[in-house]
């Protein structure tokens, strides 16, 4: 029974290790070689969309879900922190998105020129917070 649970208590890692390899191959031979065709709000979504599911981190602290030597110092800051994460990367979306669109610089523009007014005893407007 020892040898069984050792072989168990090894494959998390073992998993984790051939995830890992396998997304560098699929990189190396499908993502690099055509990354010089998009622009970077093409590249930034797909990415943003990958770190939304990092509340999947919220399982740290779940019974069951991992070993149960997993000390509580690491469990719940790592899985606070993927969710807090996961929730600025999903809130990132649409701004990632709106950047993108062509008429994006002279929205930003039009905005900021619209909304500039001094600060009392000071230049920076309003603009200066979005």
């Amino acid at each position: 029974m020892t040898n069984v649970s050792t072989v168990f208590d090894r494959v998390l890692p073992l998993n984790l290790i051939a995830n890992t390899a396998i997304f560098y191959v699929a990189a190396r031979l499908y993502l690099l070689p055509l990354i010089s065709r998009f622009r970077p709000q093409q590249i930034l979504v797909p990415i943003l969309l990958l770190h939304s599911m990092r509340h999947l981190g919220m399982m740290f602290p779940t019974r069951g879900a991992t070993y149960p030597g997993l000390p509580p110092q690491f469990a719940y800051p790592a899985a606070f922190g993927d969710l807090v994460t996961a929730i600025i990367a999903f809130a990132a979306i649409p701004r990632a998105v709106w950047v993108g669109s062509p008429q994006s610089a002279a929205k930003v523009a039009t905005a900021q020129k619209a909304s500039y007014k001094p600060i009392k005893g000071g230049l920076i407007g309003r603009s200066f917070l979005t």
